[in-house]
């Protein structure tokens, strides 16, 4: 098994599946499930991340295990702010604690049509404190922090391997 996990190989299946999470989400949203404002603040991980874990791969190869270490500790600590992203927007959603009072919370009714109209001007239809899609059970908060965990853990398989002796590497 350890001869599978390699810094090479991890960083590119973190690029792989952050790549497919973030194709995922535009998917629905090309589908008509527009993102809430926590929504695309849980996307800026994965932007971040990408471009990193592609010169992880890239390092891996290089004989640079210091900079291969720094971009797997990167990652790893992108991916938990992700993960925290995640559980926040999540429990959000379950009503266990209050968002961003601009995409959650009752909407204010409006005393004339003119007062209304500066409410459709200010107010953001989509709404961080509603579920618009569950896929398997889960909203795609929760799916976020499952997936941001787990790509945490990748990067941190990565940190390790990469600190090791430069023989037992690998490629």
């Amino acid at each position: 098994m350890s001869e599978f996990l390699t810094p090479l190989r991890l960083a590119a299946v973190i690029f792989l599946v952050a790549a497919g999470s973030i194709g995922g989400a535009w998917m629905f949203q090309t589908l008509g499930y527009a993102p809430c404002e926590l929504c695309l603040k849980e996307r800026i991980p994965y932007y971040v991340a990408m471009p990193l874990a592609a010169l992880a791969a890239w390092l891996a190869g290089r004989s640079r295990p210091g900079l291969l270490a720094a971009c797997f500790a990167a990652i790893a600590l992108i991916f938990a702010v992700g993960a925290a992203l995640g559980v926040y927007h999540a429990g959000v959603e379950w009503r266990f604690w209050p968002g961003p009072s601009d995409c959650t919370g009752p909407l204010d009714h409006a005393s004339s049509v003119n007062d209304f109209l500066k409410q459709l001007q200010t107010v953001k239809v989509v709404r961080c404190d509603e579920v618009s899609l569950r896929v398997l059970g889960f909203s795609l908060a929760v799916w976020n922090a499952v997936i941001s965990v787990g790509l945490t853990a990748l990067a941190a398989m990565g940190l390790a391997l990469s600190l090791r002796r430069p023989e037992a590497r690998g490629p």
